[in-house]
């Protein structure tokens, strides 16, 4: 008892994964990024030199993928590994950014991860941030937030990521690559990103960190209270 489930959707580059990991440290919840999942699933496709369009070798290496986190005590972070291999630093390239909502577009893909993140999500205490998890892979979380800021700011949010990891990037590629990324994944077939609802709505255009982790731990703890009442009176 006791326990919820987290699902935080919303567009690229408003914060999304760097929340939903301070608020599943604070509640002390396993935090899954199923965005890291699908860009390792991209890795291992440009390593594999997959034809998007080919359903054949899409399930050809969709049989080969394993995804994996572990958590490095030495960084306090979770990490992803591709196939036994750490992948975390390779995964956040701009090359895998420009190719991911294409393959996140694949329904055999999505089939895949999303199968594997329902699993994540059954002994509850999971915080999972993504595009199609409050709608999709956790239809009854108890808790969906969506995230989103403008443009400009998630641009410069990205463009400040890559530059800490070494790579150089202009404001006006990131702003593009976000803009038909938002384009892909609000327009695709399976899985489309939307607002569910029943979700909470935060901008991060212009509020502190803190506040917005702030903002859904105190919703998660007034769920968690709500159901221990009920569960104490039946």
């Amino acid at each position: 008892m006791g326990k919820i489930v987290i699902a935080i959707d919303g567009y690229s580059g408003c914060g999304k994964s760097s929340t939903a990991k301070a608020v599943a440290k604070e509640l002390g919840y396993t935090y899954i990024d199923t965005g890291a999942m699908y860009r390792a699933a991209t890795l291992h496709f440009l390593n594999n030199f997959v034809t998007l369009s080919n359903p054949h070798e899409v399930e050809k290496a969709l049989k080969s993928l394993d995804i994996s986190f572990h958590f490095n005590p030495e960084t306090e972070k979770q990490e992803t590994f591709l196939n036994g291999l750490n992948v975390e630093n390779e995964i956040r390239k701009m090359k895998i950014s420009s190719k991911v909502s294409e393959v996140a577009a694949i329904k055999e893909v999505r089939k895949e991860l999303v199968a594997q993140q329902k699993g994540f999500g059954k002994k509850k205490g999971v915080v999972m941030d993504g595009r199609d998890v409050g709608s999709v892979v956790f239809p009854d979380a108890e808790l969906k937030v969506f995230m989103t800021a403008n443009l400009h700011t998630r641009a410069e949010r990205r463009q400040q990521e890559l530059l800490e990891k070494g790579e150089m990037v202009d404001l006006e590629e990131i702003k593009n690559n976000l803009g038909e990324r938002d384009r892909i994944d609000s327009s695709r077939e399976v899985g489309p990103l939307i607002k569910v609802s029943d979700a909470i709505e935060i901008d991060t255009s212009y509020i502190d960190f803190e506040d917005q982790v702030a903002q859904i731990v105190d919703q998660a703890k007034k769920i968690i209270e709500k159901e221990k009442s009920y569960a104490g009176n039946h």
